[in-house]
């Protein structure tokens, strides 16, 4: 995606509208420093941002984020190779945000972890004690997937966005 060529687009909108880079910041809630950016192709506007200046201008965000106006017979097109564009440019993988909340959930749980080991550690004790040998195999495999469980719970909700119904 050309920034540059988004920003320019952005800038000939405004101009259409006959609106100075105030006008336009006041009417969607930014500062003219922003537009200035967005218009030099310095940073590209947030998806709400995007949203806004769609309806302000009467263009759909394709078009905005395409840098030109597209005609409907390309409008599929385009469409795709701006949805193509932006999963290149997202900054991790999804293998990288797999590892990275791992190892987060494994920090914040490191009490749980210690915990659960000192307990299994004390019923395989008891059962070696109470001459229970059959459940001392289980003990490590039940605490493992309860471990397990709730950190993929985690990990999964977090690297693909879902949100908790409260």
């Amino acid at each position: 995606m050309d920034t540059v060529k988004v920003g320019k687009f952005i800038s000939e909108l405004r101009r259409e509208k006959h609106l100075t880079q105030e006008q336009l910041g006041e009417k969607i809630g930014v500062t003219n420093k922003t537009i200035s950016r967005w218009e030099n192709g310095n940073y590209l506007p947030s998806i709400e941002m995007l949203e806004m200046l769609s309806k302000e201008f009467s263009v759909s965000i394709n078009e905005i984020l395409c840098g030109e106006r597209i005609d409907e017979s390309e409008y599929r097109k385009k469409a795709d190779e701006i949805i193509t564009d932006i999963a290149k440019s997202d900054v991790f993988s999804l293998e990288e945000k797999y590892k990275y909340w791992k190892k987060k959930w494994l920090k914040e749980h490191i009490f749980l972890i210690v915990m659960s080991v000192v307990l299994m550690l004390i019923l395989i004790f008891l059962c070696v004690y109470m001459r229970w040998y059959i459940f001392v195999g289980f003990v490590p495999i039940v605490t493992y997937c309860f471990l397990n469980n709730r950190m993929m719970s985690y990990v999964e909700q977090n690297v693909y966005d879902i949100k908790q119904e409260e």
